[in-house]
């Protein structure tokens, strides 16, 4: 059995993972840390898993976190916690996973680049571990996740848009340049601490886009998206929120090469994903929404070009709290340990 310290166990991404955990057949939780709520019940401070995780938050940084036996350690928190903590944890033979931005890339540069970007401090704290991290996109680098001590989650908008436009990419169905991704989320990816913006009266039947000079994880599209087609890849990124609870709808477009069709596009999708378990291909025909994948780890592609126009267009479907978080990361724990994959997580979600 898999023991998991979960820091940031309060928050929406932590209880994301309680859930899965909980039906997880080989992986239990061995401890909750957090810097809120401490000495309370989680079922204290969210009702609906009383009787099914009564475990009390424990202090960050206290002799009793010191203390947890674990095998692996999942930061589910903002930007800077994990890479204070994680050399520490590490050196005691236990695996990390994080949420954040921290272990996403690879190299002292590109964090600096990164964390430039979001005005954070440029100045890594666990720089030896940057070179043995591995980006946890688990249906892109399955091999060296399963060998991995670090692994940076992937953001959820990027889940959403290089899984949906991946397949284009190395195949050709895209122009490599002018590539559109058009993204809207629910209100929860801004987690469970209020703000402003988010407030019912404001959020309720509004809409907004929002960070249009650079979102952090444009960093990450670029990067993979780049690999795959091997000359670098420049995406135009637009986030906005939409006044539901969870879930990414990601309509992704560029222009269609003169050779390409419909028929092409969706065959070269459907072989790029043959045998990956959480992955729909959908044509342009059949009906997705936000909804079909809802507390599931699915992801659904739909493949829609347009022949008319010469549009090129992808459109990809997320729960941005399971398979943009807490569902991937459980992905990424499966695959490190040895388990199989789909552990946890083979729940179809909830409707309506």
């Amino acid at each position: 059995m898999v023991k998991v310290k979960l820091v940031g166990a309060g928050g929406y991404g932590g209880i994301g993972m309680v859930e899965i955990l909980h039906r997880h057949p080989q992986a239990e939780l061995a401890a909750l840390v957090d810097v809120q709520d401490v000495g309370k019940k989680l079922s204290a401070v969210w009702p609906y898993l009383r009787g099914f995780c009564d475990l009390p938050l424990i202090e960050a940084g206290s002799k009793a976190e010191q203390q947890i036996d674990a095998d692996v350690v999942i930061y589910a928190t903002p930007d800077g916690v994990a890479q204070r903590g994680a050399a520490a944890e590490v050196a005691k033979g236990r695996k990390v996973i994080d949420y954040s931005g921290d272990f996403r890339f690879g190299s002292i540069e590109v964090y600096k680049e990164y964390a430039l970007r979001q005005g954070l401090n440029p100045e890594h704290q666990a720089p030896e571990l940057l070179n043995q991290s591995v980006y946890g996109l688990s249906e892109f680098h399955r091999e060296a996740i399963s060998q991995a001590q670090v692994v940076g989650n992937p953001g959820c908008f990027a889940i959403s848009c290089i899984m949906g436009l991946a397949p284009a990419v190395k195949a050709g169905c895209v122009e490599k340049s002018g590539i559109i991704c058009d993204c809207k989320t629910g209100v929860s990816g801004a987690g469970k601490k209020p703000a402003a913006p988010f407030h019912y009266p404001e959020q309720y039947d509004n809409s907004f886009a929002y960070k249009l000079a650079g979102h952090q994880h444009v960093m990450e599209i670029e990067k993979e998206l780049s690999t795959l087609a091997g000359e670098e890849i420049q995406v135009s990124f637009t986030p906005q929120v939409v006044p539901m609870t969870r879930g990414i709808l990601s309509t992704l477009y560029g222009k269609l090469p003169k050779d390409m069709t419909q028929k092409k596009a969706l065959s070269a999708y459907q072989e790029f994903y043959a045998g990956d378990k959480f992955v729909r291909v959908l044509d342009a025909t059949e009906k997705s929404g936000t909804g079909q994948v809802r507390g599931s780890n699915y992801v659904n592609i739909q493949v829609a070009c347009d022949e008319r126009t010469g549009v090129f267009r992808a459109i990809s479907h997320i729960d941005n709290l399971v398979k943009g978080q807490a569902g991937s990361a459980a992905q990424n724990l499966n695959i490190m340990f040895g388990l199989e994959e789909g552990l946890g997580l083979d729940n179809p979600g909830g409707h309506p």
